[in-house]
Parts: C-alpha cells; structure tokens; sequence
C-alpha cells in the first residue's frame, strides 16, 4: 500500500488557541486553500461552546461558506448531542468525538471521566448513523499525560475499543503533549491493534520533543495509513502546559514522498499556504521542510 492520508488540522486544531481573532474570510480562504493543495480531508472548525472555544464562534458561518471540492471530507468537532444537532444543521458531513486515554486529562479537557464521556458519546454515534454522517474517534494522551504521567498501552487500547465498537470509522490517537519516542508508539500501537483494525487507526504526533516524525515513520512500520498533520505546525492544547504545535503537514508530506509514497498533496502549494497563514497570524513559520523549500525558492 503506497499511499497514506493525511488529515489536515490547520483551521481548527491549528487556529482554536490563537490568542487573537482570526476572521472567518480567512478561516475560509485557509480550507479552501488546503483542499485545492490536494488534502482528502480538512478539519473546518468545532461545535463547541464560545465561552470555552472564543475562536470557533463562527463555526456555523465557516462551515456554511465553504466551497466544498469535490471527494474533500470535512470534518467539524460534535463532543456532544448539541453539538452534533448544530453541526447537522450546517450541513456536517463527519463529525468527531473526542476522548482521552488518561482520567484527570478527561476531567480536565472535558469536565467529566473517560466512562462518562463514552456515554456523552453514543447518543452523538446513534444520531450520526441515522441521519448518515460519519464519526472519526480522537483519544489524546496516548503516550502520555501533562498530569498523571505515563499512560499506560492498556489503557488506550481501551477507550480506541470502545470507540471502534461504538460506531467510529477510523480512531485517531493523539500524543497531545509530544513526548512519545517510536519503542513507545509502537507498544501503545501494537496494544490498541488487537482492539481495532490497523486500517482504522491514524497517528496525531505533537512535536515537543522533536519525536513526531519519527513516531510517524514507526507508525508506518507497523501499518498506519492515516495522519493527522497541521500547516505551519499550528496548534496546541489549551489543557496541556508546555505543549507544541501539532506536526507540520508540509514536514510530514516531504518525508512520506521521500519514502516514495504517494498522498495527493502539494507540496509547493502547501509551503506557499504555510507561509501566508504565518504571515496572517503573525506567527514564525513552525515548517523546517517548509522553511528550506521557501527560502530555496527565494534566492
């Protein structure tokens, strides 16, 4: 299988912490721009509560302006019924959910256990399968937490588990703080594979301690076919302290074509797009792969 497939997260989990507004003309132009760039799949915003996500107030508005391409998914975030009713309304055609590996993360993400959690889940799973809509599953701290340390293989195979058996396609496992190194990625893989099919597992590496890519590639030896990436390295988590962006697409899709493997994607085009959303946001551009191509081009 020579292809992999990234999932893009730039406009949502990329922008959700960005300390000052960002217009929703430009929230747009950025999906727009990633679609175009050749991405199958760009996460456009949450239906989440302002008063917790200011950034993703116009999640409506977004989702509603964007001219969607053709064969493109767009998933949005529905953590609960209300969510998923608004983001139905839109015009949502996948919804996520999204879950932890650690009890206290959970508390503190998402205000209640990981058990009560999966119950606030299933109603949104029952829903989606009914009016049709896809449901992608995230589970953060799966290398590790920013509160109780290590986490534990068990316990993210665990909660992948019950999200598969729920009804998610594809289950995406989020190192939310970056301190994975590949021996551990793949433990916690070879642990959450005998729960949910290979094929419907995705890495969601952040970067903090520079381990992403090689978690990638380790990935890779073990099967995954899917990654969550986002443009310039956007990104964090609010309930994480001391944690880096998500990886960059354009770093992630310079290795992969490296290793002879195809995605769809541009990389030119997203180097060109990195760079603007830096220059918007007032941001240094957080691609090394990006960084090199632009200057190169520079000269």
């Amino acid at each position: 299988m020579n292809s992999v497939r990234i999932v893009e997260m730039g406009p949502r989990d990329g922008l959700q912490n960005e300390p000052r507004e960002v217009s929703t003309d430009i929230k747009v132009q950025l999906i727009e721009r990633l679609a175009d760039a050749g991405l199958p799949a760009v996460e456009a915003t949450a239906f989440v509560s302002p008063k917790w996500v200011p950034q993703m107030a116009d999640h409506t508005e977004v989702l509603e302006r964007i001219r969607r391409k053709p064969g493109v998914a767009y998933p949005v975030l529905a953590p609960n019924l209300k969510g998923f009713e608004a983001a139905r309304a839109a015009g949502a055609t996948e919804v996520a959910i999204f879950g932890a590996a650690s009890e206290a993360f959970s508390k503190k993400n998402i205000n209640c256990s990981i058990a009560e959690s999966l119950d606030r889940f299933r109603p949104v799973v029952d829903a989606a399968r009914k009016a049709n809509i896809s449901v992608r599953g995230y589970v953060s701290c799966v290398l590790g937490c920013p509160y109780e340390g290590e986490v534990k293989p068990e316990q993210v195979a665990e909660v992948a588990g019950a999200l598969y058996d729920m009804g998610c396609y594809e289950i995406s496992l989020g190192d939310t703080i970056g301190v994975g190194t590949p021996a551990r990625t793949k433990m916690m893989l070879d642990a959450c594979s005998e729960r949910v099919p290979v094929t419907s597992l995705a890495g969601h590496y952040h970067d903090t301690y520079g381990q992403a890519l090689a978690n990638t590639y380790a990935s890779l030896e073990l099967g995954v076919r899917t990654f969550d990436a986002s443009i310039a390295g956007l990104g964090g988590c609010p309930y994480a302290k001391g944690a880096s962006g998500n990886v960059a697409t354009e770093d992630v899709v310079y290795m992969l074509h490296g290793l002879g493997l195809q995605t769809g994607v541009s990389l030119d085009a997203l180097v060109e797009i990195g760079v603007w959303i830096s220059g918007v946001l007032g941001r240094d551009y957080g691609s090394k792969a990006g960084k090199a191509i632009a200057a190169k081009k520079a000269k």
